[in-house]
């Protein structure tokens, strides 16, 4: 399994995305459905064309992953061969876990980033998503967040990839720090294991080698 999970955009460590990827000219799917319940100017104008720049910035062939496509359909899996990773922005958590079920996202990662054939990199939402309850991050995500095409009601089921449950923003020059302290609060009262991440830092993981660059 290859991970590249950052607190905040790119991180500190982007070369390390791409050692993980170890491939000339690669294809990186790029999503911002966590930012679906946004107007769809906005989501594509300001956040879509950042994270392709950014993707672009190094040396990746980049193109949009609308994961919307393929909700409620089996078409996805086949789609996904077609790149070496996919990355997710960051956004709302719950949305993101939907649009993870609705599309069959999970069942790719089951498939292929389990077994190591595409890795799986993003940020803030897109790491948090993949911890296994997302009890606690309410405080910090609007849990009835709502999007067109989505099912309405609340999701509380993770992707269960990871161990742990990451606090991203941590004590970082961020909107969202504030809230991200109630958010540790929560997860320390309730002995719910779990590792912090300030913006810049990234959790790696490459096969058996899992670590926090820092």
């Amino acid at each position: 399994m290859k991970l590249y999970l950052s607190s905040y955009h790119l991180g500190n460590h982007p070369n390390e995305f791409k050692k993980l990827i170890n491939r000339e000219n690669p294809r990186v799917a790029v999503s911002v459905n966590a930012l679906d319940f946004l107007d769809s100017e906005r989501r594509n104008e300001e956040f879509l064309d950042r994270e392709l720049k950014d993707m672009k910035s190094l040396g990746f062939s980049a193109e949009e992953l609308d994961l919307r496509d393929y909700f409620h359909n089996n078409n996805l899996a086949e789609k996904m061969k077609e790149y070496d990773a996919v990355w997710f922005s960051g956004g709302n958590v719950f949305i993101l876990a939907k649009a993870f079920k609705q599309s069959g996202f999970d069942k790719v990662i089951e498939e292929q980033v389990k077994t190591g054939n595409l890795v799986y990199a993003g940020y803030s939402a897109a790491f948090c998503v993949l911890t296994t309850s997302l009890h606690g991050i309410e405080l910090v995500d609007d849990k009835d967040a709502i999007a067109e095409g989505y099912e309405i009601g609340e999701i509380w089921e993770g992707i269960g990839l990871i161990d742990f449950y990451p606090i991203v923003h941590f004590r970082s020059d961020h909107e969202e720090s504030e809230l991200v302290e109630k958010e540790y609060e929560y997860v320390v009262k309730n002995n719910i294991s779990h590792k912090t991440f300030k913006d810049g830092e990234v959790y790696f993981v490459d096969g058996e080698i899992r670590e926090t660059l820092t």
